[in-house]
């Protein structure tokens, strides 16, 4: 819990230490099991355990999200009135982009453009660094997206602030960001679940419409993850909503 996300394999082996200790048998198959018998004891604490998928290789994560919405929530916040706004407009400019990505050129551009306090870029520069070391934030080459964890814990808050825009894989039906689009019905597919769906087919079509699929199938990088593990902090969505008022 203390990571605030970890990969569906490390899940595995945590299951199977866990079985190992009490005792008691280990089934590969029964992770859900295991996960929902955790849930059921974190209720009472407003916790949840949720799974998702990435959307860099499509592997299975499992992220702890705080359920509560109360002031406890806002004041647990482990960021500044500033930095808030400045994730909230990254995120309009990732959610809004057509490929799910913000350039760190346009989000820079915005650090002395916001209403809080306006921000140098250089200090700038190091509140994205912090959202990517707490995996709020994904980068690659200069170019950032929503980190697998904010996407778990966040995808609520994505939907019902972003309804005109978000949408929800036709496949695995959970909230895509990077995704491809039927040119004929509009539907969306994550890029991991378009790659398995198609894969093998030498004509793809849409699973809803039967349509042609013109989107190139995506290739992904199937390595080591290089993100290491890093302090849980928790998502302040009410405080989010509280820069955004501002």
């Amino acid at each position: 819990m203390s990571n605030g996300i970890t990969e569906g394999s490390e899940a595995r082996k945590l299951h199977q230490h866990c079985c190992e200790t009490d005792k008691v048998y280990y089934a590969h198959d029964k992770l859900d099991d295991f996960i929902s018998t955790i849930n059921s004891h974190l209720q009472p604490l407003f916790m949840q355990i949720r799974k998702g998928i990435s959307e860099e290789d499509g592997r299975a994560h499992y992220a702890v999200v705080n359920l509560a919405e109360t002031e406890v929530t806002k004041m647990a916040s482990d960021y500044t009135e500033i930095e808030l706004e400045l994730f909230r407009k990254t995120m309009d400019l990732i959610i809004l982009s057509e490929n799910g990505f913000a350039s760190s050129t346009d989000i820079l551009n915005l650090a002395d453009q916001l209403k809080t306090k306006k921000m140098k870029k250089k200090e700038a520069e190091q509140v994205l660094k912090v959202f990517v070391e707490d995996k709020w934030l994904s980068e690659k080459n200069g170019e950032y997206t929503l980190h697998t964890r904010c996407i778990i814990e966040m995808e609520q808050y994505i939907l019902s602030n972003y309804q005109d825009v978000a949408r929800k894989c036709n496949l695995c039906h959970s909230l895509a960001i990077q995704s491809q689009v039927c040119e004929s019905c509009g539907i969306g597919m994550h890029l991991p679940c378009v790659r398995k769906y198609f894969r093998g087919q030498t004509e793809p079509r849409c699973p809803k419409c039967n349509e042609f699929w013109s989107c190139d199938t995506p290739v992904f990088f199937t390595g080591v993850n290089r993100m290491g593990s890093q302090t849980y902090h928790r998502a302040p969505l009410l405080a989010l909503d509280a820069a955004s008022k501002t």
